[in-house]
């Protein structure tokens, strides 16, 4: 078989209702090319390989699982990109799904790399710790809402789809996860640029209990710090009021 790698944040899926549910989320939206991250002991990928018609690749980095992966499931042969996902480049030309039971030590990163590629992911299906589940899709006003929440809403729609209990797993964690789907967003935001939303998002979340004009004072003169707007605190600016900010900054 295979051991399990705390250093890997290693949580593996052993309950195929929860597999099914993450492929009828997979499935509300077409696709022809589908990327999983960290198949794992291949709970999900079993599944996901019944895809018909569907170009599949997926992404391990740990030798181990590599290796069981291709003498279990021999469907995967030159499917497997022996890698991190953190260090690849898009695996397919053109549009493709993304889907995994991320590992909780890097989950927000693989966002952000999600974000780097949005011009190619036309959905993300994830699994997540809950708490960054519901950050990621948090509306402005909740009080998760914050710069994780921006920043992916800024080019995703983000829905929470379902809970998903510690017995799910092996070795089951300490805390709830939650499963969410990323849609590109049905309108595009107008920004005057991406570096300077993201400058602007952690300025401005980095002090969140002051008000916005003591928060961001150094980014906006003086004239446009006068605006009603900036007394308010950053969870309560919506994402695209934080997008038309951009054209109004230094």
């Amino acid at each position: 078989m295979y051991t399990l790698k705390k250093s890997l944040g290693q949580h593996f899926l052993k309950d195929d209702n929860v597999c099914r549910k993450i492929v009828s989320a997979l499935q509300a939206h077409s696709f022809e090319r589908l990327l999983e991250v960290g198949p794992g002991g291949g709970a999900l990928t079993r599944f996901l390989l019944e895809l018909p018609g569907i170009d599949f690749r997926a992404v391990e980095v740990d030798d181990e699982k590599v290796q069981y992966l291709g003498k279990t499931y021999p469907a995967l042969e030159g499917k497997l990109i022996h890698r991190s996902f953190l260090d690849i480049a898009p695996p397919f030309e053109g549009a493709f799904t993304v889907v995994g039971n991320f590992p909780y030590n890097i989950s927000t990163e693989i966002v952000f790399k999600v974000i780097e590629w949005r011009s190619q992911v036309e959905t993300m299906v994830g699994m997540f710790q809950k708490e960054v589940a519901q950050r990621l899709a948090a509306p402005s006003g909740n009080k998760v809402y914050g710069v994780t929440s921006v920043l992916t809403q800024a080019f995703f729609d983000v829905e929470y789809l379902f809970d998903v209990a510690q017995g799910a797993f092996n070795p089951p964690p300490k805390v709830m996860s939650g499963v969410i789907r990323m849609r590109p967003r049905a309108e595009p935001l107008a920004l005057a640029s991406e570096r300077k939303l993201f400058t602007l998002v952690k300025v401005a979340f980095n002090q969140r209990r002051k008000t916005l004009r003591n928060a961001v004072k150094p980014l906006f003169a003086d004239t446009e710090l006068q605006d009603e707007l900036f007394n308010r605190r950053a969870e309560q600016l919506s994402v695209s009021e934080f997008a038309a900010l951009t054209f109004r900054m230094q």
